[in-house]
């Protein structure tokens, strides 16, 4: 059973549950039971709970999986514009793009400006002298308000150099997102 049906069954439940206390509180305020308010009480929660499961349920969204794509971990997202994936060293260059386009598609815009956010899957190469630079391996741009992912042309086994790398504060203006290389 999947969570949307879990939800639409557990309201069900509560709600029938709620019935049930409602007629028992009745009848125990009609005979003058001492326990009749605890029963108010049980009734109550029960309400509280019917209701958060049918909210959470009309606002549960699934997250997107893509066919060929893999689940790196998220290494930096500063919260606006840059989000950073971190591919392992034998991740397949076929799952790149499938990868990107999954991690897009299940970012949310609470809390960010609205604006475009980069997304980017990256390996950290070892020079053997003690020092690491990153590899991008794609990038994605993904605009919130228009729910659209624009992809960016990565040169293959281009290693970037740390003034390449987009700072936090820099945005990327809607008319300025990079169309795709055809060919």
């Amino acid at each position: 059973m999947n969570l949307p049906e879990l939800l639409q069954l557990s309201t069900k439940w509560l709600l029938w549950s709620s019935l049930a206390l409602f007629i028992l509180a009745l009848i125990s305020f009609l005979i003058k039971w001492k326990q009749s308010f605890r029963i108010v009480g049980v009734l109550a929660f029960t309400l509280l709970l019917a209701g958060s499961s049918w909210a959470f349920g009309i606002s549960y969204t699934p997250p997107v999986t893509i066919e060929g794509a893999l689940h790196p971990p998220i290494v930096f997202d500063n919260g606006d514009n840059l989000v950073v994936a971190q591919a392992d060293m034998n991740f397949p260059e076929e799952s790149v793009q499938p990868t990107l386009l999954q991690l897009a598609e299940n970012l949310s815009g609470g809390g960010r400006n609205g604006g475009p956010i980069n997304i980017r899957i990256r390996q950290v190469i070892s020079n053997g002298e003690g020092v690491s630079e990153p590899k991008i391996l794609g990038e994605v741009i993904r605009d919130i308000k228009t729910k659209t992912t624009t992809t960016v042309a990565i040169k293959t086994n281009e290693i970037i150099e740390p003034n390449e790398i987009i700072e936090p504060n820099e945005i990327i203006e809607p008319n300025e997102i990079i169309e795709p290389n055809e060919g």
